[in-house]
């Protein structure tokens, strides 16, 4: 078995983080299992040992999903794609793959999923196993492109998970947070690589809002971000083209994606952290800094960017008739506040799903999120801004800060029980549980 400080039952010495840096924990060991037998094997090991256990993928939640003080399980030796079945239309991938490298490797294939998130660091499982999203009038999140999974749960059974097969586990692992067992495989529906035209654009909050049910009925991906302090919004317009590719030059893509979004967008939010009263004034030049253009490409080329400044992140769905209220609040809410926000509020949508806790589970819902730059302090916004999430009867994001508990989600997801009571099957003895399951799913 490939190991990184031993099978669970040594010290270890060295401290997990999460992206952002807000969680920490320092576990009693780490695995690299290789294939499905050694995954089973430490997970034996780490029963035997009276430890929990915890999958880790590159740690972009926000909360402590994974964190762990027992067992943590790294995936980076299962990765790869397994196999590709062109007659199905799918693609069947090793957990630990991240996304970027599974668009690649399906790109050269001459293939591509259907919708993505603006991030590819993620591992497939790690993603999925959150809730990742993107924007989509019609297709919905990673985890709603998902046909099959392979789990191993917590005593060792590897269980392959479909519609036909297990059924009940597969409604739910699809986006199972950790709690059920221990995802080895995935397989995703894909289809032949298609060319989308991204029409960038900036727009006025008033017209944005105002407009916004023509702007989604018209387009197969619209989102937009509004900048607090401002009336100003930058909108995106993803739509299927015949192409050929005509991508951002050189220049445009390097001063867009490089120095305005990621270079002079650190400076400016060092700045506002350091010295808040600037943030208005640097806000309203931000919000026109981007200027419009339209370019074409495969999928996720257009649906990915580049984000190296490091943030604080909180997002709720709430119905999608529920929108534009909840954002005009939400704007109200800053303009009447002492809060200085020098980050974008991101908006987008999605489809109803089928998955049981799904944000989008059984309704059209819109995502609304809220940042903060790291090192500021955000609890005074993110509490104000979840206030009005949970009074439209919000659902946060499973990997995205939030203070909700198990009596909230029960209310919230008409099939929670449904999710509570699998698990109990799977994990009676919680093998796979620590604080954060504690607090959303109960004990």
């Amino acid at each position: 078995m490939s190991t990184a400080t031993g099978t669970g039952s040594g010290k270890s010495t060295a401290a997990w983080r999460n992206w952002a840096g807000n969680v920490s924990v320092r576990p009693a060991g780490e695995v690299t299992p290789a294939s499905v037998e050694e995954l089973r094997t430490a997970m034996r090991r780490a029963r035997e040992d009276g430890l929990k256990v915890k999958p880790v993928g590159t740690g972009h939640s926000f909360t402590a999903t994974a964190a762990t003080s027992g067992l943590l399980i790294r995936p980076d030796l299962l990765t790869g794609i397994r196999r590709i079945d062109r007659e199905a239309g799918t693609v069947t991938v090793e957990a630990g793959t991240p996304l970027k490298r599974l668009n690649a490797a399906l790109a050269r294939e001459g293939l591509s999923l259907t919708n993505m998130g603006d991030i590819m660091e993620q591992t497939v499982s790690g993603a999925t196993s959150t809730g990742t999203h993107g924007t989509g009038r019609d297709s919905a999140s990673i985890s709603a492109q998902i046909r099959a999974l392979e789990l191993v749960t917590a005593d060792g059974t590897v269980l392959t998970c479909s519609e036909k097969e297990n059924s009940e586990v597969f409604a739910a692992a699809r986006i199972g947070l950790g709690a059920l067992g221990v995802i080895s495989a995935i397989t995703f529906a894909v289809e032949p690589v298609f060319f989308l035209t991204a029409r960038e654009e900036p727009m006025t909050f008033d017209k944005v809002t105002r407009e916004f049910d023509a702007l989604y009925a018209e387009n197969e991906h619209f989102e937009f971000y509004w900048f607090p302090h401002t009336g100003n919004c930058n909108t995106k317009r993803n739509n299927r083209s015949a192409g050929p590719a005509a991508p951002p030059g050189r220049v445009s893509a390097f001063v867009e994606d490089e120095i305005l979004s990621n270079g002079l967008f650190q400076v400016v939010n060092t700045i506002g952290r350091a010295v808040p009263a600037t943030v208005p004034g640097i806000a309203k030049i931000s919000s026109k800094a981007l200027s419009a253009r339209t370019y074409t490409d495969i999928p996720y080329k257009v649906f990915t960017s580049p984000r190296r400044v490091r943030f604080m992140e909180m997002e709720y769905a709430v119905p999608r008739e529920a929108l534009v209220e909840t954002l005009r609040e939400l704007k109200t809410m800053v303009e009447r506040s002492n809060l200085r926000i020098s980050f974008p509020v991101e908006v987008r949508t999605a489809p109803a799903d089928d998955i049981t806790l799904s944000t989008a589970s059984g309704r059209e819902s819109a995502y609304i999120a809220v940042h903060m730059y790291r090192g500021t302090p955000y609890q005074a916004y993110f509490t104000a801004a979840e206030r009005i999430f949970t009074a439209h009867e919000g659902r946060p994001h499973w990997g995205k800060i939030h203070t909700r508990d198990a009596g909230y989600f029960a209310q919230a997801y008409p099939r929670f029980a449904e999710f509570t009571a699998l698990r109990d099957r799977l994990d009676p003895d919680r093998l796979f549980g620590n604080d954060y399951l504690r607090r959303v799913l109960g004990d």
